[in-house]
């Protein structure tokens, strides 16, 4: 592409050298950069792109953007290098990406989810519904890419950085697909990783405290501020009305069409009648005008804030009562709330949680409608907030009926070590509780004591398929190990 096509419309650029060239790629890293490439120079968190240029310019770069005020060393540069000056590169960046694979977000219906929780699940409901409509569907997230069935592969960060992004959405415009639908990550609006990107719809699933620290955000508000502008940036939006802290958008962006869904306020759409049970939540809701009862096997009330919020695009978008009860009811989403169907008919659960907050929150809410005992599994990973672990022994023992603390990804740390940190906490609660070092031993122990009114909770893996050990992945998918076990 022609260079003076790839920077257009991006305010304030100076430049030295020819803009007439054609251009073959682009990118922020040296290492990848190829003969007649562009290399940008962003400043990162742990490093800074412009003390790489003389190696990306090496690796056949013609032209390199580097940003205002930027410390650069001029002998980097050869004389018929292309010289481009951006007063932030990162949002260049974005815009360059857009305009290099020709706005591929304007030729699909693009659907943002955001939110402290639930979006992964959410993600997947949309998909599936949309998916039985008969639509070609592309999904970014946590847990991996897709094009339909699809795998493009297991995902580095839940939203991608401008250049990776519109690349993926090219690959999915040439594959023809009909609507992408994408976690949005507070981190990726701050850091302009979806700017320029053509939000059809957008859903903020609810608001909590997290990610909080010198790298990520500094306080709640930056935290708040960076997810709204997700809901500035699409056409229609769809939010939490039971949230108090969501629903205030309706008032801060009065000019925008918001529409509300929730369980316990006045609402676009509302859920009545739920039904909660270790294996399913089912509840009443009018889809198109008429009442109707959907179910779907992700158990927990927190299913039904993400069902409805499934439900409202998906009725946007044109489908009907029976294709949203159908996907509803045989949606899974890997690690998140995941039953696993096994010949002894046990409820038995694989979710993500790998914090307190996490833990926390999927124990209490198996805990609310299990009618036997909760068997919590879990580990904490090494080389890692060594902080947690106590906390998360306390947390698990004191909720959970019974704990078997084990191994998760315990890197370079000891296994044992880790345990033992853990365990400091249990024993604070006065709960049940034993320590089993392996894994699978552990899972085993869990299934032998359990019945089918209990809930086994194995918690911190979720969609991962590996443990890591000493530097080393293994493969240890956990759906695999209970097919074993039973």
């Amino acid at each position: 592409m022609n260079l003076k096509s790839i920077i257009s419309g991006i305010d304030g650029l100076k430049a030295k050298g020819n803009l007439e060239m054609e251009i073959n790629s682009i990118e922020s890293d040296s290492r990848k950069v190829t003969k007649n490439g562009m290399f940008v120079a962003v400043v990162g968190f742990e490093t800074d792109g412009h003390k790489f240029i003389k190696q990306a310019i090496e690796n056949g770069a013609s032209v390199v953007m580097i940003q205002e005020g930027a410390k650069v060393n001029k002998e980097d540069f050869n004389d018929d290098i292309t010289i481009i000056m951006a007063p932030d590169t990162r949002i260049a960046l974005a815009k360059i990406a857009c305009n290099f694979y020709k706005n591929p977000s304007t030729k699909f219906k693009l659907i943002g989810v955001t939110g402290t929780k639930g979006k992964t699940t959410t993600t997947f409901m949309i998909k599936a519904i949309l998916e039985e409509q008969g639509k070609k569907v592309g999904l970014i997230g946590t847990v991996a890419n897709y094009i339909g069935n699809k795998n493009l592969g297991e995902s580095t960060r839940t939203t991608p950085d401008s250049l990776e992004l519109q690349k993926l959405f090219n690959q999915m415009v040439e594959e023809k697909v009909d609507c992408v639908i994408m976690e949005v990550s507070s981190q990726a609006l701050k850091l302009h990783r979806v700017d320029g990107c053509d939000f059809d719809i957008g859903v903020f699933t609810n608001f909590s405290e997290d990610h909080i620290s010198a790298n990520e955000h500094p306080n709640m508000e930056d935290y708040f501020n960076s997810k709204l502008k997700l809901m500035e940036m699409s056409k229609l939006d769809y939010i939490n009305a039971d949230d108090f802290r969501v629903v205030k958008i309706k008032k801060l962006l009065p000019e925008k069409d918001i529409k509300t869904y929730g369980i316990d306020n006045e609402t676009d759409l509302l859920a009545k009648d739920i039904t909660i049970t270790n294996s399913s939540v089912d509840f009443k809701v009018k889809i198109n005008g008429k009442n109707e009862r959907v179910k779907t096997g992700i158990p927990g009330r927190f299913s039904v804030y993400n069902s409805l919020a499934a439900i409202s695009v998906a009725m946007k978008l044109g489908a009907n009562a029976e294709q949203i009860k159908e996907a509803l009811l045989k949606v899974r989403v890997p690690g998140r709330s995941e039953l696993v169907d096994n010949k002894k008919g046990l409820p038995i659960m694989i979710d993500y949680a790998h914090s307190p907050e996490s833990l926390q929150s999927i124990l209490s809410a198996v805990k609310s409608y299990t009618r036997g005992k909760v068997i919590s599994v879990f580990g904490c990973g090494g080389d890692r907030d060594k902080a947690k672990r106590p906390i998360m022994g306390q947390i698990s023992a004191k909720i959970a009926d019974f704990t078997i603390i084990t191994s998760d990804n315990p890197r370079t740390e000891e296994p044992e070590d880790i345990i033992r940190q853990i365990e400091k906490g249990a024993k604070k609660s006065k709960g049940k509780y034993i320590t089993i070092v392996d894994r699978t031993e552990a899972i085993k122990y869990a299934i032998n004591m359990a019945t089918k009114n209990d809930i086994i909770v194995l918690a911190g893996k979720g969609h991962e398929t590996y443990q890591e050990i000493n530097g080393e992945k293994k493969h240890y998918d956990e759906r695999e190990i209970i097919k074993e076990v039973i």
